[in-house]
């Protein structure tokens, strides 16, 4: 009888302590239960509870640490002070699937709020469990694991290469050729936080072969495998020529410039960040992207996107138009001027509109014929806008700058030139008049319309310093004028005939 008695004192306990982290686990799933939680002193009674000779209770344990975790960076690192990751990681090799699975939940819970605390797990020699956790046969197993490590390399390149030479890109591979479609997505994206550092770290993920088996996934249906997949090819292409070129040789055009297309926006963007990446290394790399129809499928994506998701297509269009004159004629010809135009009137993030500024300099540098395009969309106006307005980031000024003088030096479509004639700052009227100076001495039509669109008398009203470059292109602009119709379209000329008539007799005929 007591023997009984005292066995149901220790299940009841038992119990009790189910009981117990069921319900901390519950509990903290709400944000606004962590708080109360941690001050009620709940991570001690969770470390206790970890050891439990009840695996349920065990797992159930690390479950809720994880989540308190995972939901204030403060509670993190007192997980860390408490010295309850050594203990995770030793459960890890020694603990069934269940609380492997808890127990990897907590070590990415800790390591993805910083480099700190990440570096605290890697001391806690988390990396080589991890590591073997992905050679479990369960699934949801790797998938923790994988999911930690990813978490882990993201912070800085030293934690990276931490990871890397635990041995993880080799399984993390391997986990991407398993059928499950939740392990593939982690893994990519694990994969695109190791490479995504230095040259080295993507390196060493092309060495393991990564690169052939991401391509093989491009036109998977699964909308966030593709996110990742792009995100890793995009993070492998960005550092230098020969990883870009190694992704090209994986044949992923043109497929992957369908997926501009795609319906999940998120794909679109990683897809449009590959592009770029690929095409600024080199003009062999942005003419592959043209000849595969990437020039209309860009222009489609800018025209479409807003805000943030614009900048990378934005960007790849300046990269392909900044290398050569037919690149930057094909971009302009699949009616890429108008949405760059439009991200410099409309958008509200200042980063976004000086990288449209900065693309349609790219474009319109290269000769008067790219130049006019720039002038037939009425972007120069709206370049001179920004690049006074005190509003715009000091970025932005540049940018619109640069863009100005870049499509001005090129620009002989008078009619255009005119048009900011008015309205350009000082520093930037020098390079418009400059242009007619160029054009008016050698084409008469072009002098005529000058005059009668009121083009010579702005040029007479503007106030320019005694042998400054400004006024050696006016005195060019004059002198393809006779002298009287420069003089009878200068500032106060009226005045003096009214003078004139003052003081005139006429001469009256005889009667």
């Amino acid at each position: 009888m007591a023997q009984r008695q005292i066995l149901q004192v220790f299940e009841n306990y038992s119990k009790a302590r189910t009981v117990f982290v069921n319900s901390i686990a519950d509990l903290a799933n709400k944000p606004a239960n962590v708080d109360p939680l941690q001050s009620a002193g709940v991570l001690v009674l969770l470390r206790n509870l970890l050891s439990d000779p009840h695996a349920n209770t065990g797992h159930t344990a690390a479950m809720a640490l994880g989540r308190l975790a995972n939901s204030n960076d403060a509670i993190a690192r007192e997980v860390v002070k408490a010295d309850i990751l050594p203990q995770l990681v030793y459960s890890l090799a020694e603990q069934g699937r269940a609380y492997k699975k808890a127990a990897a939940f907590v070590l990415r819970a800790v390591a993805k709020h910083d480099a700190e605390m990440a570096k605290a797990v890697v001391d806690a020699g988390a990396l080589d469990a991890l590591v073997q956790c992905l050679d479990e046969f369960d699934p949801t197993v790797k998938e923790s694991a994988a999911w930690a490590l990813g978490y882990i390399a993201r912070h800085n390149g030293e934690l990276a290469t931490a990871v890397i030479d635990a041995g993880a890109v080799k399984m993390l591979i391997l986990c991407i050729q398993e059928p499950e479609i939740s392990l593939k997505r982690i893994s990519a994206s694990a994969l695109s936080d190791i490479a995504k550092h230095s040259p080295e770290h993507a390196q060493a993920v092309v060495d393991d072969g990564a690169i052939a088996y991401l391509a093989q996934l491009i036109d998977t249906s699964d909308s966030k495998l593709k996110r990742q997949v792009f995100s890793a090819l995009g993070q492998i292409s960005r550092h230098s020529l020969e990883l870009a070129e190694l992704v090209v040789e994986a044949e992923i055009f043109p497929s992957a410039l369908l997926s501009l297309k795609d319906t999940d926006e998120y794909v679109q963007k990683n897809v449009a960040t590959l592009v770029r990446e690929i095409c600024k290394h080199s003009v062999e790399l942005a003419t592959l992207v043209v000849n595969n129809n990437g020039a209309p499928a860009l222009v489609e994506y800018i025209t479409n996107a807003r805000g943030n998701a614009r900048l990378p297509g934005i960007l790849a269009i300046g990269f392909i138009g900044q290398f050569h004159e037919k690149l930057a004629m094909a971009v302009v010809v699949a009616h890429s001027v108008a949405p760059l135009r439009d991200a410099l009137q409309n958008e509200s993030l200042h980063y976004v509109q000086a990288a449209a500024a900065w693309a349609i300099g790219q474009l319109g540098r290269h000769s008067p014929v790219h130049a006019k395009h720039i002038a037939d969309a009425n972007a120069l106006p709206l370049l001179i806008k920004l690049e006074t307005s005190p509003e715009s980031s000091e970025e932005l000024t540049l940018k619109a700058s640069r863009a100005l003088r870049s499509v001005l030096q090129k620009c002989v479509h008078l009619p255009a030139l005119e048009a900011v004639l008015s309205v350009a700052p000082p520093e930037i009227l020098q390079h418009v008049v400059k242009q007619f100076a160029k054009v008016l001495p050698n084409d008469a039509p072009a002098r005529k319309l000058f005059v009668t669109s009121g083009g010579l008398k702005k040029v007479q009203e503007i106030k320019a310093d005694d042998g400054s470059e400004l006024q050696e292109s006016i005195d060019a602009i004059n002198a393809a004028f006779p002298p009287e119709v420069v003089k009878y379209y200068s500032p106060g000329y009226s005045e003096t005939l009214l003078e004139r008539l003052d003081g005139y007799e006429p001469t009256v005929p005889p009667v």
